[in-house]
């Protein structure tokens, strides 16, 4: 068998004769959306001998019904000769089959027969009322401009009408068996220069869906500026992704639609494994992209699951592209889930035992973890993984590696400290629940009929102690108080979480004084059980205390704070805050806004991926029995908890950082600051970064809505819009839909302000509190995220033990060893940066064509020119020795909020989108 070649630009076909062409053109089935009744111009043939002819269209019936029987042209428009280029993206690293196949594509298209491609005018055609129409065939190729192998291009002539107009939209229709990913489209020929379509999307085959894809050109409208040849199309185009609640989605489809988080639990496997569904009046919680997968048999409520390694649906052009998948993401999170957390359970599972020493931690960075388990082989290999994990391979064995984690790499023992205790809750990785102390005595707002007196533990006595001759009202009136207070929130949930085997845990609070050197210290930590009949006491107060046995139960309680913060910053701040919440704007974005909308092309760098990776993390991190459960304190009732605080804490108008900072008393209103506010704690890296990279976002913000947005009127009669904003209230949002915080959207300003918040919260919010898991989070001792045993009271069988042997009892209080190098697998997995990341203020190139605005173009320019403006300060700050919160002996600088980074676990780098 002769091997097939790509044909090449020189390679012509004799042409066809013309009434075998008009026939073929005459039989053409044309989807509902895209029939017109109109006059077709199409090329025949390929190369030099193409031949141009005039037939009219298919659709008669149409015609005749509007204007009564057709006349054919009485004479012959010469018109223009114009030509697509048409770009397609194909598999980078191909199998055998998959290059023959690509060999039959070339063939196919090379003779006409692959792809249809019609050209939509801004111009209505009086005749049929509807946008002026040509049709043709991709035929032949033309040399490709770079020695990039997996870009394909193809061109499409046309003879075109002198009176035609500006294409707006082109028709594609897949006459392949299956799918194709078009990067853009360029026609060449009209008199105003190219006309760009870029696309970057899979066009479905005819076989999956008959429609028509509709491709825009890169002009953005508003919907009452929408060209009248094109206002049909831009309607049909958004109908066409909406779905109607029916139906079980398939993976070609591009359907976006809303449903509750009811595919967490999987009954039908086993009665534990059932879970509650998040959203609605009981457990509010915001939506997810439907996919209509069968209720389980065990509940009717519950949807059937898909088991790894099976996709979850997400809408085709949301899953990730090719180099995400096999650098980083499905192959990686497909051999961390598959291979390597199975390996380590094997592996530790006969010895799943506590660390007996602090070397036992070590051990993991200097000699590693051996996977003995026969199935293991071959798993370490073909895992790729980041900077924080290296494997060493032995004979028969393999040798899984960890890096060692900034918190400890210039200091080892840094993380015993209280001023790096209190240094995290600011330059940490979870640097957004410290909060003023605004109020003294401090209390709870729970039922006291169900949790006991609402006043704290922790008295004025107690804490003037610990204040260097301040009194506590001079301390408060100064602003020299914080708290971190996980009490209501914790609480209702710590009998559930305690009753689980090996979870031990309080809701606990803690003061911090920042003191007159500028150095912030934990002075006092309150923990909390339920209240119990047979013990009133159930608060009690910890202080650093001066003699070794109070010295080591300060450092217990403060494990005990950090294990509290871990689980909310995971459940709380990264998965709700970001991912879950940001999940319903992107579906509402893609349902209500055209991709004409110059709101759409703003948001749509930030959307990437962001879907595809929420999808993954139902099936394997926060789904019942996953990730989440087994690594951190409330395990089964971890969404539960999620869903409580969304109910009791989320607002969308506190979402933006100088909002929150204020709520928090973190800072305060001042007009003379760019960003409107000033902090409290000036040396805060988290707040200070953010406010610079909140104001790059927020002035690109501004003047992009300035520039399509004359007056407050153009915003109220923009009715996709407004339909938009509802929808992510009504829908996205619907449990929280009747609260009176939601911002209005009648102003220039309220859109900005809405837009801001967005894209901060998918950028700069989600980096801040996501790439730093590892490195602080990778030993284990500074960020338990869960903790085995409470505290040994005087009078507890374990009290003596923890006198003779302190350091077993805190070691054996922590995750055990399998435990611990799970998370640690899964925290370096989720920090790592993939090759192709988008980064703020970056273009990915193939997207160059994105507007056709050379003004817009240039306000991009400048929000990239100060973004790296902005990575320069940052860089000053952490060499300035005054900030001590960023720089110092052994102190790792504050880099998460750098714009840029390299792949891996960098521990820097601002993604566009929440992709990780």
């Amino acid at each position: 068998m002769l091997p097939l070649t790509p044909l090449n630009s020189n390679f012509s076909l004799r042409p066809s004769p013309p009434q075998v062409a008009l026939n073929r053109l005459r039989s053409t089935h044309f989807p509902p959306s895209a029939r017109r009744s109109l006059q077709v111009q199409a090329t025949v043939g390929g190369g030099d001998q193409s031949q141009t002819m005039t037939t009219t269209s298919l659709d008669s019936k149409e015609m005749k019904e509007k204007k009564g029987p057709m006349e054919p042209s009485s004479s012959v428009d010469e018109g223009i000769n114009v030509r697509a280029v048409v770009t397609i993206k194909k598999k980078m690293k191909e199998k055998i089959g998959e290059k023959l196949g690509d060999q039959w594509e070339y063939l196919v298209n090379g003779v006409g027969q692959g792809i249809k491609i019609q050209l939509i005018s801004h111009d209505i055609d009086p005749v049929t009322n509807s946008g002026k129409s040509v049709q043709t065939y991709v035929k032949g190729w033309i040399p490709k401009p770079s020695n990039v192998s997996y870009i394909v291009e193809y061109t499409a002539d046309f003879s075109v009408p002198s009176g035609f107009g500006c294409p707006g939209a082109v028709l594609i229709t897949n006459l392949h068996g299956k799918e194709f990913f078009l990067v853009e489209i360029i026609v060449h020929g009209f008199s105003g220069g190219p006309v760009f379509f870029p696309a970057n999307t899979w066009i479905h085959s005819r076989n999956d869906n008959p429609e028509s894809r509709i491709i825009f050109n890169n002009q953005a409208y508003l919907p009452s500026q929408t060209p009248a040849g094109i206002k049909d199309l831009r309607h049909e185009d958004l109908l066409s992704v909406r779905g109607n609640q029916h139906g079980i989605r398939k993976q070609h489809e591009r359907i976006y639609d809303y449903d509750t988080y009811n595919d967490l639990g999987n009954p039908d496997k086993d009665e534990e494994l059932a879970r509650p569904v998040l959203g609605g009046h009981e457990r509010p919680y915001p939506r997810r992209c439907r996919t209509g997968r069968p209720p389980t048999l065990s509940d009717p409520l519950s949807e059937s699951r898909i088991e790894k390694p099976h996709p979850v649906y997400v809408p085709r052009d949301e899953t990730f592209e090719e180099i995400k998948q096999n650098t980083f993401s499905a192959g990686r999170l497909k051999a961390l889930f598959h291979n390597l957390l199975p390996s380590l359970a094997a592996s530790l599972s006969s010895s799943d035992i506590p660390f007996k020493c602090f070397s036992d931690i070590d051990k993991l960075y200097i000699e590693g973890v051996l996977l003995r388990d026969e199935e293991s082989k071959g798993v370490v290999e073909n895992l790729l993984v980041g900077k924080m994990m290296k494997q060493v391979l032995s004979a028969g064995e393999s040798l899984l590696k960890y890096e060692i984690p900034a918190v400890i790499k210039g200091d080892k023992f840094s993380w015993l400290r209280d001023n790096e205790f209190a240094r995290q809750t600011l330059a940490g990785v979870n640097p957004v629940n410290i909060e003023l102390l605004k109020e003294f005595p401090i209390r709870s707002n729970l039922d006291p009929a169900l949790y006991g007196p609402p006043e704290s533990a922790i008295t004025k006595e107690l804490l003037e102690q610990e204040l260097s001759g301040m009194s506590l009202e001079q301390a408060i009136e100064e602003k020299r108080l914080f708290i971190l207070d996980y009490h209501d929130m914790l609480l209702p949930f710590i009998k559930k979480m305690n009753s689980l085997p090996g979870r031990k845990a309080y809701a606990s609070r803690t003061i911090l004084f920042y003191t007159k050197a500028g150095i912030l210290r934990p002075i006092a930590i309150e923990l909390s059980l339920p209240k119990m009949h047979s013990s009133p006491q159930n608060k009690r107060v910890y202080t650093q205390g001066h003699d070794a046995t109070t010295h080591w139960i300060w450092k217990l309680a403060k494990a005990h704070v950090s294990s509290n913060d871990a689980g909310v910053h995971q459940l709380v701040n990264h998965w709700l805050r970001t991912h879950a919440c940001m999940e319903p704007y992107i579906i509402a974005t893609h349902r209500q806004l055209s991709s004409m909308h110059p709101i759409y092309k703003l948001l749509h760098p930030h959307m990437r991926y962001t879907l595809e990776i929420n999808a993954l993390a139902r099936q394997n991190l926060i789904n019942g029995g996953g990730i989440i459960e087994a690594s951190f304190s409330p395990g089964k009732y971890a969404m539960e908890l999620s869903s409580a605080a969304y109910k009791n804490l989320w607002r969308f108008d506190m979402e933006s950082l100088p909002a929150d900072l204020i709520r928090r008393g973190m800072a305060v209103e001042d007009p003379s600051m760019p960003c409107g506010v000033k902090l409290v704690i000036e040396d805060y890296p988290y707040a200070a970064d953010g406010l610079l990279i909140w104001s790059a976002i927020k002035e690109w913000v501004e003047s992009y809505v300035g520039h399509f947005y004359s007056d407050s009127n153009s915003v109220t009669s923009d009715v996709e819009l407004q339909a938009w904003w509802s929808e992510i209230k009504l829908k996205g949002h619907c449990d929280k839909k009747n609260e009176p915080w939601w911002p209005k959207l009648d102003t220039q300003q309220d859109l900005s302000g809405i837009l801001t918040t967005m894209i901060w919260v998918a950028s700069g919010q989600h980096a801040a509190i996501n790439f730093g898991q590892y490195p602080f989070g990778g030993y284990v001792p500074n960020r338990p995220t869960l903790m085995r045993k409470l505290i040994p009271q005087e009078n507890d069988p374990e009290f003596e033990k923890f006198i003779q042997n302190p350091q077993i009892v805190f070691l054996s209080s922590l995750p055990t060893q399998l435990q611990a190098t799970k998370v640690m697998a899964v925290q370096d997995t989720l920090s790592t940066h993939s090759p192709d990341e988008e980064y703020l203020g970056q273009l990915n190139p193939l997207h160059n064509h994105w507007i056709n605005d050379h003004e817009i173009l240039e306000l991009f320019n400048k929000f990239s020119a100060k973004l790296e403006e902005i990575e320069e300060i940052i860089n000053a700050r952490n060499k300035d020795t005054r900030l001590r919160n960023r720089s110092g002996a052994g102190v790792p600088p504050y880099e998460l909020l750098l714009r840029s980074s390299g792949p891996g676990v960098t521990g820097r780098g601002i993604p566009n989108s929440i992709s990780i």
